[in-house]
């Protein structure tokens, strides 16, 4: 735990470096000092407790740390190789058409393995790299979805389907104006896909909404719904349950065991708390309907709005 904390304790005082640098807005600096605060609550540490200070501040680690990988040779894709045999390269063809199959049943991780096994095989194959992309993208490796568009894009820059799915991936990582760019390329290279364009206008309004730091839960407005009066009021007379202070307190002293335990309750606890909790949030939920119905509208409202959609055709 105390290496945890020397580990947070490096991340909020390379923040606080951040917020006096002088070169950040005034809402870039507001989302420092949020998440600065989020993590001090979180592992109990403060930018004052020097004990927890390291011979080496964050940016020197990984500027070690970056020298080291460039140091490192890179893996590429081999071109200087013998090309693959005909036999070599149907076989590559079954297993594209294997992970191509296993994406039908939303089986993705065994569509990533039949993908890279035809990589391995036929490594300047656009298409491998582009449907492993997919799969990456089903199982939330956005990461990993965004590298196997590169190497696509490397070998085929023609490949319409490759900048789609990159703008995807981009698109999941939050980063749309990243992700717009390559809708239009998409676009400029098939400019009948209606699913490109949807995507393309879907991340060009993101672009424009501007998320509060205390926002972002599931795409709900938390900063607006914080500031409701009637929101507050009701959550406040929540709170003042006494059933739900007894709960909050037996979890808060962890009288009723760790959050997700499946374990039994600890000894004195009462055997219908989760029912409990759920109870009262029921009624508040029929609370809030009740007294706001204007509120929960625009709640659903608000988590009802469509993420960009992905095309689960293969080649």
């Amino acid at each position: 735990m105390t290496e945890t904390k020397r580990l947070a304790y490096s991340i909020i005082q390379f923040l606080h470096d951040q917020l006096r640098s002088g070169d950040l807005s005034s809402d870039a600096q507001e989302s420092l000092e949020v998440s600065i605060q989020c993590l001090e609550t979180a592992f109990g540490v403060s930018v004052e407790d020097q004990s927890l200070a390291v011979s080496e501040t964050l940016p020197e680690l990984f500027a070690k740390a970056t020298v080291k990988v460039a140091d490192t040779p890179q893996v590429k894709i081999n071109s200087t190789s013998s090309p693959p045999t005909e036999d070599q390269l149907a076989e590559a063809e079954q297993l594209k058409s294997d992970g191509n199959d296993q994406m039908k049943v939303e089986n993705f991780s065994a569509a990533v393995e039949f993908y890279s096994k035809a990589i391995q095989i036929n490594p300047q194959n656009a298409v491998y790299y582009c449907n492993r992309a997919a799969a990456y993208s089903k199982l939330g490796n956005y990461a990993g979805a965004v590298q196997d568009c590169e190497l696509a894009i490397g070998i085929d820059p023609n490949y319409s389907k490759a900048y789609g799915r990159m703008g995807l991936a981009l698109a999941s990582l939050n980063k749309h104006a990243e992700a717009v760019s390559y809708y239009k390329k998409a676009l400029e290279l098939d400019p009948d896909n209606d699913t490109y364009k949807s995507n393309l206008q879907i991340a060009e309004q993101r672009m424009k909404e501007t998320p509060s730091p205390t926002g972002g839960m599931g795409g709900v407005d938390l900063a607006g719904l914080l500031s409701n009066p009637g929101f507050m009021s009701m959550a406040s007379n929540l709170m003042s349950n006494p059933q739900v202070q007894q709960l909050v307190s037996g979890m808060m002293s962890g009288a009723y065991g760790p959050v997700g335990s499946t374990g039994s309750p600890a000894a004195g606890a009462a055997p219908n708390d989760l029912s409990g909790l759920i109870q009262a949030g029921q009624q508040f939920a029929q609370q809030m309907q009740q007294q706001n119905p204007e509120l929960i509208e625009q709640l659903r409202s608000q988590i009802r709005s469509r993420p960009p959609s992905a095309s689960n055709e293969e080649q």
